[in-house]
């Protein structure tokens, strides 16, 4: 197995394809990446943005170049010594365009008696297969055309035999039910993705299904053009560990990694053939390492609870009632529904993660000692690994979560948004250098191949955005201050999307203005208590542009604005090379998502996946490697972002071209007035030290008296190339806020 020593994440796209892609190889293998981590390949809805709404798994996605791209991209790769990472979506397949998927089409004209009707996740026993697409209750507005049913732009088979007639009686004859949408929720009767009616679930716990849906991408393991796969979402599979251990015997050279959400404290399973996670819960860590601690705050926890239990009532009705179908009692979903939001973890994989469920029980029978009758009669199905109400139990929870919590609770607890991102705890409020040191040397022992990260195309906001904010984590009644009188002047009905508002623009300035407003509509609407998707309110929305407005329009609010941000921006800068540093440097496999090597402050996806400018990034870096080389003027942290470059370049050059300098971990302790200032470790030979809290280092007036102790030895740092000569923090970090020493 080549395990990468750093990968380098790009959303390949129709607009930014295969041979777009292959042109970066040169600058990746630059940056120092051994890896090019790609987004989705195969076969998605035409026109996709990310790829994940796959609809032939058999090729590679024509949009994109298809095989002979994905063949000219490898050899791009390979002269510069890159290999290829990835991502696949086992879990499910897009719907969006029923056409296009030549699998759910097929099902659609010839229901079970289609040779892939044993591909989606269908209750067959419920009656034809509900798709919820129509407008309406009414079904006026069906046609025939060239032998389809067509509503509007949707276009349906008409199974052989059955299209004489009004399209409404054509309709009746069919294996599917065209209904209203918004009866979705209750009605449907295949697994989908969360609550995204067009992915429906794929039972790759068939083998068949699994040799059918994955024999391209493990020809591309096999034939050497791929050398890792990243699993997306393995919680809604029936079995993640099962199917896990099929694509291991399968791929058993590959680097394999899965986007699993780990809550806090919580273990991957131990027995999963993964090399590790994607890194949410490592870009928890590292993050948290620069936010000022603060208390817990429970109300989190109620907010988390509240909102799982509101979405598995309003969104996963069609799946309680298919549970019920199960069980054989329609009185049953009350007790499922209350079991399942009350899971801290996105679900178990009994037999591993009993415990998870019992602390659910527990809370059920404490919340309601009206339903403990029914739950003592489910618990033998729930915990037995071999019961169908077991199995899909656990496939909701998971949905239940990521809905509830990522998608709701998230929006709408806003007392410091640095905290809300996936598979974050927003009631804790950072995170100190013990805990941390304990975190990276678990990681080590445990999965050093692990990925690391600090963005993804799913975070909620940039990890520069993070860092900004973080400093004011430092300054909190100073924060609440200046945001009282903002308020004042453009006041939003909504206290707490109020939080929201001003935290973003703060964070991400400067911004324009429409991209601001993209992205708190979203906001607001995940958010789903003031506006919601299904049923968006004007006035509210309205307002929340009237406010936006107002901070461009009202020249002296933008001032004020314009003048916080300056005035903090150098210290998120400090955090934002600290964060990435640790994150490059730490025990596992450091990611680096595209874009993020210069300042990054994109906001949650679509706005994280606007196309980057390689071209300047590629003329920085080798105008950067210039000057170092002449030994001109080290760049300054300044707005150029080519500090920014500087260590990232340096960090993945190092990993790649020195491997043994990261083969353990030991904290390096500071002592000191400001030794809660710094973080430090070494790897065995490269030791990294970042500035945190810089706004209380400055308070303080600096490192003072503030040392290092350095393992024995001459140590040279690979950002400055100057020795380190003195134990003194304030000469290490004396042109950068971080350091990276190397033992000569």
């Amino acid at each position: 197995m080549t395990i990468p020593s750093g990968t380098y994440r790009v959303q390949v796209r129709p607009d930014f394809d295969l041979d777009a892609t292959a042109g970066l190889a040169e600058y990746v293998h630059d940056l120092g990446a051994s890896h090019l981590y790609s987004a989705p390949l195969l076969t998605a809805t035409p026109g996709s943005p990310h790829g994940y709404d796959v609809v032939d798994p058999r090729a590679v996605n024509p949009q994109l170049g298809g095989a002979a791209g994905l063949d000219r991209l490898v050899a791009a790769l390979r002269a510069h010594g890159l290999g290829l990472v990835v991502d696949i979506v086992p879990n499910h397949m897009g719907l969006f365009q029923p056409a296009a998927n030549p699998m759910w089409w097929d099902v659609l004209a010839k229901g079970r008696s289609s040779r892939y009707a044993d591909w989606f996740d269908i209750d067959w026993e419920a009656g034809p297969l509900v798709v919820p697409v129509l407008g309406s209750a009414s079904l006026d507005e069906l046609r025939i055309e060239d032998g389809e049913l067509r509503y509007y732009e949707h276009r349906f088979p008409i199974a052989e035999g059955t299209g004489a007639g009004s399209p409404q009686e054509v309709h009746e004859r069919q294996h599917y039910r065209l209904v209203y949408w918004r009866e979705g929720n209750e009605r449907l009767n295949y697994r989908r993705f969360f609550a995204v009616t067009e992915l429906a679930g794929v039972r790759v716990e068939d083998p068949a299904v699994f040799e059918d849906t994955h024999a391209e991408i493990l020809r591309w393991v096999r034939e050497g053009l791929a050398d890792g796969i990243r699993v997306d979402h393995p919680d809604g599979l029936r079995d993640p560990g099962e199917y896990l251990a099929r694509l291991r015997s399968h791929a058993p050279d590959a680097w394999l990694v899965v986007e699993k959400i780990l809550e806090c404290g919580e273990p991957l399973p131990p027995q999963w053939p993964v090399d590790g996670t994607t890194g949410y819960d490592a870009l928890a860590e590292v993050c948290g390492l620069f936010i000022q601690p603060e208390p817990s705050d429970s109300s989190w926890q109620e907010e988390a609870h509240a909102q799982k239990l509101d979405v598995t009532n309003r969104l996963f009705r069609a799946e309680l009632h298919r549970l019920t179908r199960i069980t054989g009692r329609a009185s049953d979903l009350p007790v499922l529904s209350v079991l399942a939001a009350n899971f801290r973890v996105y679900r178990t994989y009994l037999p591993y993660g009993g415990e998870d469920l019992d602390e659910a029980v527990a809370k059920t029978r404490e919340q309601r000692p009206d339903l403990a009758e029914d739950l003592e009669r489910l618990l033998p199905r729930l915990t037995d690994p071999g019961d169908e109400v077991c199995a899909r139990f656990q496939q909701l929870t998971g949905a239940v979560m990521a809905k509830g919590v990522e998608d709701t609770a998230m929006y709408r607890w806003n007392h410091f948004i640095a905290l809300n991102e996936v598979g974050g705890d927003p009631s804790r409020h950072g995170v100190d250098i013990e805990e941390f040191h304990a975190a990276a040397a678990a990681r080590q022992r445990d999965w050093p191949a692990g990925m690391t990260t600090l963005s993804t195309h799913d975070t909620k906001r940039g990890e520069d955005v993070r860092a900004r904010l973080a400093v004011l984590s430092e300054v909190p009644a100073e924060w609440a201050a200046i945001q009282q009188g903002w308020r004042e002047i453009a006041p939003l009905p909504d206290p707490s999307f109020e939080d929201l508002f001003w935290q973003t623009i703060v964070g991400a300035w400067p911004i324009e203005e429409e991209r601001l407003r993209r992205y708190f509509e979203k906001a607001a609407r995940e958010a789903n208590r003031s506006t919601s998707w299904d049923a968006p309110d004007e006035a509210f929305e309205s307002a929340v542009r009237a406010a936006l407005a107002r901070v461009f329009a009202d020249d002296g609010l933008r001032a004020e604005v314009r003048d916080l941000a300056t005035r903090i921006t150098p210290f998120g800068w400090s955090n934002a090379l600290g964060q990435k540093l640790v994150q490059l440097t730490m025990p596992g496999v450091p990611d680096v998502y595209q874009g993020t090597e210069l300042w990054e402050n994109s906001l949650v996806d679509p706005d994280n996946r606007r196309p980057v400018d390689f071209a300047e990034r590629r003329d920085l870096l080798a105008a950067l490697d210039a000057a170092v080389a002449a030994r001109l003027t080290l760049p300054p942290v300044d707005s150029s972002a080519a500090a920014k470059l500087l260590v990232v370049s340096r960090a993945l050059r190092l990993r790649r071209d020195r491997p043994e300098l990261f083969t353990g971990y030991r904290p390096v302790q500071a002592a000191g007035s400001a030794e809660r200032h710094v973080v430090a470790f070494d790897r065995g030979g490269a030791l990294t030290i970042a500035t945190r809290l810089p706004v209380g280092l400055a308070e303080r007036g600096g490192w003072g008296d503030t040392e290092l102790k350095l393992p024995g030895g001459d140590w040279v740092d690979a950002l400055t190339g100057r020795p380190a000569s003195s134990p003194a923090v304030g000469d290490l970090l004396a042109t950068y806020p971080v350091a990276l020493l190397v033992k000569g």
